[in-house]
């Protein structure tokens, strides 16, 4: 570009954008779906040209909170969901219901089980002991169960190939000896 010698940038006026400015985007759809308008399912992984924008007064430990508008691939019906940084997830909005996922019930259960067991330490002494005998135990099978699978692993590496291929010759030569018989 040219520009001439009597040419300054300050006189340039800046451009004053709004805040919840509207950006295209191309993201995949972040969870398993079905549209409420048509019955559409919506898989986890379709790719969708997106409407983005930064949910206003809503932050989550200075993260800003994007929503996102996506269309139904049948009814074209606006789906939309928002980020959800405290759980590293989204979250559904309107348009859509969220399908069943095993996983997140999984790892729920997994959590309040954790949490039921750390109240129960905490009141019964004697059940830290317990738990702590059970995991020593625990422990002791799965080290006890990789040390087999090490001794498996090295018997099969002693293999030798070249006896093998020597053993392969041999019998491919009694062979054919045996076809000229």
């Amino acid at each position: 570009k040219y520009y001439p010698p009597d040419f300054d940038p300050a006189k340039i006026p800046k451009l004053k954008l709004p805040k919840d400015r509207q950006y295209v985007v191309r993201l995949m759809a972040p969870f398993n779906m079905r549209c409420k308008t048509c019955g559409e399912y919506i898989y986890k992984g379709k790719k969708f040209n997106a409407r983005k924008e930064t949910v206003q007064n809503e932050v989550y430990l200075g993260l800003p909170i994007f929503r996102f508008y996506i269309k139904c691939t049948r009814c074209l019906a606006e789906i939309t969901f928002k980020t959800d940084p405290e759980n590293t997830d989204y979250t559904m909005e309107h348009g859509a219901t969220r399908n069943f996922q095993a996983e997140k019930l999984l790892e729920e259960e997994e959590k309040r089980m954790q949490k039921e067991r750390e109240e129960e330490e905490l009141n019964n002494p004697m059940k830290v002991l317990e738990n702590r005998t059970k995991d020593s135990k625990l422990e002791m099978e799965v080290l006890e169960n990789l040390q087999e699978l090490k001794e498996l692993n090295q018997r099969q590496a002693h293999v030798d190939f070249e006896a093998m291929l020597k053993q392969y010759k041999e019998f491919e030569e009694e062979q054919k000896r045996k076809e000229q018989e």
